[in-house]
């Protein structure tokens, strides 16, 4: 049997890895330069959405940052389904005692109900925005797990001054709480992700750190948008594109979210990430699996098939197929060597707190990989997740049911 075949396709490999690293180069220097710019002029009024559920770690802290916002004109809404949730009572007290200090023009603490076709957070959403005040410009929404420094509003919608984009986006980087291997893997698992963000058409909203042009999509609009959906992001970025706009990452709002997990923890998450991703875009989905196909059969295939032709002896050109392996393995390491150079940039308060996570994405970076990859194949299988305590069944994109919650007040 001839193997004159795999010269072409480890040419191949190598250059589609070329082609890979130059991206992610590209994205490196790109969160760099976004991260300095100063947004000093474009101001458009705002409302501010926060959806609330049980009470998050570093809560305090997180909702804090989110009315600290060093921004002139914004309005607040926290959200919370129902007056029982702790988390009603622990917002009532912080917006008492903080929203005077605050340069939001008003805070509201809002309970929506019970959601009936759509998921509760969309539900809560949507009830905010239905409430905006007149002359509101721009809505945006932030996750409750998330710590936002103090010019994430003011980054997030500097680049809606241009028309041409139509939503903007940060991401979570997980910062560990403790550095046991499960919360270290969450952090350099979600890493990776990140790091696809950058100056690209193919960016995705991220539900947690993301705003739109009311222009394009008012509250009317989003409920259309979001009837009977699970994912607020996912659809939404479908939306912002069919508009013939494009999705702006912000690298300035790539926020802190200060995690600790375990193992079934971990799974439960990435597992049902994907499973949404799976249901509502599933030509992402798609894509997710061959990427990761990619990435490792890059590195184990090739260094498989080079240790098979040096144990048998047959002919062929060693340095091309030793090449495979070596560059990809290098280019995993110096990928996740650049990302961890990235975020202690952006988030230079919490350096010490990701060293641990830091060494582990260097160092384990291809093991990670073969993790992500299984929970990939895992989401492959089964339409219902538990989010924040209540059960969904994903019955299609734009259908979903609401199953008995598995408990309350998460």
């Amino acid at each position: 049997m001839g193997w004159e075949w795999y010269n072409w396709i480890a040419i191949f490999l190598l250059a589609s890895q070329g082609l890979f690293l130059y991206q992610s180069w590209r994205n490196y220097r790109y969160a760099l330069a976004k991260s300095r710019r100063i947004n000093a002029y474009y101001h458009p009024r705002v409302l501010l959405t926060v959806p609330c559920k049980g009470i998050d770690r570093e809560f305090e802290k997180n909702i804090s940052s989110v009315l600290h916002q060093d921004y002139p004109d914004f309005i607040l809404h926290f959200v919370v389904e129902d007056a029982l949730d702790p988390a009603y009572e622990s917002l009532t007290g912080l917006v008492a005692s903080l929203a005077a200090g605050s340069q939001a023009r008003r805070v509201e603490v809002l309970v929506a109900g019970k959601g009936q076709e759509c998921s509760q957070k969309i539900h809560n959403l949507l009830h905010s925005c239905r409430r905006s005040p007149e002359g509101t410009q721009v809505f945006a929404f932030a996750d409750s797990d998330a710590c936002l420094p103090a010019n994430w509003l003011n980054a997030l919608v500097y680049p809606l001054r241009k028309d041409h984009w139509g939503a903007t986006t940060g991401y979570r980087w997980f910062v560990p709480r403790a550095d046991n291997l499960a919360t270290l893997a969450l952090s350099a698992i979600n890493a990776k992700i990140a790091q696809q963000l950058g100056n690209t058409m193919f960016n995705h909203l991220w539900g947690g750190s993301m705003a739109v042009r009311t222009d394009l999509f008012g509250a009317a609009d989003l409920e259309r948008i979001w009837q009977n959906t699970i994912s607020d992001d996912l659809g939404l970025s479908y939306a912002v594109k069919k508009a013939g706009r494009r999705v702006a990452f912000v690298p300035e709002c790539l926020v802190a979210s200060y995690e600790q997990t375990t193992w079934r923890g971990l799974l439960e998450f990435v597992r049902r990430q994907f499973l949404i991703t799976r249901i509502v875009t599933p030509g992402t989905w798609r894509f997710g699996l061959f990427a990761m196909l990619y990435s490792l059969l890059g590195p184990w295939g090739g260094l498989a098939i080079f240790c098979y032709a040096w144990a048998t002896g047959i002919e062929f050109n060693w340095m091309l197929w030793a090449a495979v392996p070596a560059i990809f393995l290098i280019g995993n390491v110096g990928i996740a060597i650049l990302r961890q150079r990235m975020i202690r940039v952006i988030l230079p308060e919490d350096t010490e707190r990701l060293r641990a996570a830091a060494r582990a994405d260097v160092w384990g970076t291809l093991v990670w990989s073969w993790l992500l990859f299984f929970c990939i194949l895992s989401s492959a299988f089964g339409r219902t997740i538990t989010w924040r305590g209540i059960r969904y069944r994903l019955i299609g994109p734009d259908r979903t049911q609401i199953l008995t919650p598995r408990s309350s007040g998460q």
